[in-house]
Order: C-alpha cells, then sequence, then structure tokens
C-alpha cells in the first residue's frame, strides 16, 4: 500500500525555516497506531492526515509521540497541498477536527489564513512548579485549554531563555507558551513541549489562540504581528475575532514522496 507525502515548510516564505509539517492525504482513516507510527517515523513536530467527506475534509495531528487537539503549521501545510496539488478548486476549504471542531483556510496569493476558536484562559498563581521552568522569572501565568502560557518582561528575554525541558514535561499538559511584547512586532513567543514529544516547536500555529486574544486586549489592537523565535523562526498575522481568532502565513514545499506500508 501506498501513500502520498508532502513535507512542506509553515510560516516562512522560504524553505529551511518556518515549522515543518508532513500532510498524508488518505482514502479512508487507517489504524491509529499505524498513523503514530507514521508520525514517529516522520520524526517532525507534526504529520496532518486528512480524509475527504462530502463537503469537507476531516483533519487530525501527531506528534511522534501523541495526537493532539489542534495544530496551525500542519493545517497550513494541509490546505497548501489541497490547493497546490491535490486538485481543490475552491477559495476556502472546510475541515472538521474530531477534537477541535471546523477548521477554515482561505487564501489570498500565496497568504494562507487558518480560522480558528479562540481559546479560554485564566490567570493562574505562578507556582513554583512553572517559575522552575525557565532560568527567568515571569511576570504572569495563564493557563488556557491545552497549554500554560508565562509571560515575560522583554523580547530579548524571550530570545535568551534557558528552558529547564525536566520541569517543563513534569506540567500536565501539552507545552508551556513563553511570550513578551515585540520591538519589531507586536509580539513575540516560543513554545515547549517535551511532554508532547516536541523539546522546542520551531512555530506553532495552535499557541496564537491564546496569544493573540491576550495581545489583542493587552495592546487595543485587533488586528496583530507575530514572530515566533525559535532557530528557524515564523512569522505571522494574527486578527482577533472574539470567539474566532484568524492566523495567517505562508507554506513551501520541500518534498513529495510516498510512504510504503505492507
Amino acid at each position: 500500500m501506498k501513500v502520498k507525502l508532502y513535507q512542506l515548510d509553515a510560516f516562512t516564505d522560504k524553505i529551511f525555516s518556518g515549522n515543518p509539517a508532513a500532510v498524508c492525504p488518505l482514502d479512508q482513516w487507517l489504524p491509529d497506531n499505524i498513523l503514530q507510527n507514521i508520525a514517529m517515523e516522520n520524526n517532525l513536530a507534526e504529520t496532518a492526515f486528512y480524509v475527504m467527506k462530502d463537503d469537507h475534509y476531516e483533519i487530525r495531528w501527531f506528534t511522534p509521540a501523541v495526537e493532539v487537539d489542534l495544530c496551525g503549521h500542519a493545517t497550513l501545510a494541509s490546505a497548501a497541498v489541497l490547493y497546490n496539488y491535490e486538485n481543490y478548486g475552491g477559495e476556502v476549504i472546510t475541515f472538521i477536527s474530531p477534537r477541535s471542531g471546523k477548521l477554515t483556510v482561505s487564501r489570498n496569493g500565496d497568504m494562507l489564513t487558518l480560522d480558528f476558536p479562540s481559546d479560554k484562559f485564566d490567570r493562574v498563581e505562578l507556582s513554583p512548579q512553572l517559575i522552575a521552568c525557565f532560568n527567568s522569572q515571569p511576570l504572569e501565568a495563564y493557563k488556557g485549554k491545552t497549554d500554560y502560557m508565562l509571560v515575560f518582561s522583554s523580547e530579548e528575554e524571550i530570545r535568551k531563555i534557558v528552558p529547564h525541558l525536566l520541569a517543563i514535561s513534569k506540567l500536565k499538559v501539552r507545552g508551556i507558551i513563553i511570550t513578551a511584547a515585540g520591538i519589531e512586532v507586536d509580539f513575540v513567543s516560543r513554545f515547549f513541549a517535551p511532554q508532547s514529544g516536541i523539546d522546542e516547536d520551531p512555530v506553532t500555529g495552535s499557541s496564537h489562540t491564546t496569544l493573540t486574544p491576550y495581545w489583542a486586549q493587552k495592546t487595543g489592537k485587533s488586528e496583530l504581528t507575530a514572530i515566533q523565535l525559535s532557530a528557524r523562526k515564523g512569522f505571522l498575522r494574527c486578527a482577533y475575532h472574539g470567539d474566532r481568532v484568524k492566523i495567517s502565513g505562508q507554506a513551501k514545499t520541500y518534498l513529495q514522496g510516498e510512504i510504503t506500508l505492507e
């Protein structure tokens, strides 16, 4: 059995930057253990699988270790595959996630825009467990649906921060977002998720469902620019619409191939 495989770099305008994602279009769902093994073999932050269903596409995302509730960059990459290689003729693609509901992607030239539900998050105590996760003291802590978010004082602090991955891995969440106001953009961030098999994610679209509402409230702006300050870097445009967040970026194809399953 052959399965198509695409690999794209998301939230960038050139390869070897942004966040790499694998995308596998399927005619029907394979067993979960096969999906997880493919993601483990790909060894990327995320592998997306989708199946066409009437007027939409069912989509799921796997890290090398676990299935996750939501993944922005692999959804962006999946849309790029449909637009550019799988003969999708419309302007808006509707994905349905069993874990996150309806997600749409639209295009405007090379720019793709995710329409995702806004995260709901609450301020929480800066516990010793959270403080132990980094070598620098955060100002505030928040807890969303799947992640913690820590707010720091400056972009420079985010750039230079040292994560304590063992401490982070003990948190019972998907991962931890760190963020601060940006110098040339509205805000910057990084994302760490060793408990999900990703020590540091290069660019995390889904974390911007938390970041965008927070920074919209802080800045009073509904449209914001952002950089994720991983080694590969990612560039995002975000728009806050109450219960929805729009996250825009580009995706560039790195490879096309196929997987052989016995």
